[in-house]
């Protein structure tokens, strides 16, 4: 249970859902009026924080860094719209004990009954609640000032499509052929071949043929895989400059003895 005691830690801590997603970090904390106890935080919201929602306290825990609250991440930023002007009215109150569905006045989680108008926070210092400065004898006051902080969020820019098309090329091969050709050739009549030489006529006409090859090229095609060609993803990391407002406390003081302030 989180309690006065826990206030001053409170402030900038970041708010967790019980699934571990953050959904903000606190901005203000507002306390019972009659108790003191802290009942809500608001906790901003969004890219850069620029929302506030209101979120009970009720069964909220701290541990190390981070606040966890039994609320889903969707839930707190769809939460009404209030403004965070320092108070919730009974109205207000009643409004966003509904939307979580809790009651005022009895239920699963319930709330002290008191006589209060609602809930204040500390308007004149940035530590959320009324502090007793004679009691604690610190007299000074505290000046805050709101930072910038910067987040990220994933979001689709494109897809990159892979797609295969033939296109038709020409290519020249070099192949060796071969064809046969005729020659005369000569013999002269010897002991070997004479008898072939006095085989038939003295003297007659004939023809002799001889039948001649050539190679031709022909050209055909075939299929063959050369490469595996795969999309691939890396991350690269490129600076942007963001900006926005922000909020800062000054500290005047009035001299009673003299004119300046």
């Amino acid at each position: 249970m989180i309690t006065r005691n826990d206030i001053p830690k409170l402030y900038g801590m970041d708010v967790y859902e019980a699934d571990g997603g953050k959904i903000g970090s606190t901005d203000e904390v507002y306390l019972d009026a009659e108790t003191g106890e802290p009942e809500w935080l608001a906790v901003k919201t969004g890219l850069f924080g620029t929302k506030q929602s209101f979120i009970p306290l009720q069964r909220a825990e701290v541990g190390g860094d981070r606040i966890t609250v039994p609320f889903e991440k969707a839930k707190v930023k769809d939460a009404p719209r209030i403004d965070p002007d320092g108070r919730l009215s009974p109205e207000e109150e009643d409004e966003l004990y509904r939307y979580y569905g809790f009651s005022s006045s009895g239920g699963n989680l319930t709330r002290e009954e008191t006589t209060t108008t609602g809930y204040d926070r500390d308007t004149t210092t940035t530590t959320g609640y009324h502090r007793d400065s004679s009691a604690t004898g610190d007299e000074a006051m505290t000046r805050s000032e709101e930072r910038l902080v910067a987040d990220t969020r994933k979001e689709q820019v494109g897809k990159a499509r892979l797609r295969k098309y033939v296109v038709t090329e020409q290519e020249q091969v070099t192949v060796p052929v071969t064809r046969e050709q005729v020659r005369l050739e000569r013999e002269p009549i010897t002991e070997a071949n004479r008898g072939d030489a006095l085989d038939g006529p003295e003297i007659s006409e004939s023809e002799h043929e001889v039948t001649l090859h050539a190679e031709r090229p022909v050209v055909d095609t075939e299929a063959v895989p050369v490469e595996r060609v795969r999309l691939g993803k890396e991350t690269v990391t490129d600076e942007e400059s963001v900006t926005g407002e922000v909020r800062k406390e000054q500290i005047d003081f009035d001299d009673p003895g003299t004119s300046r302030r």
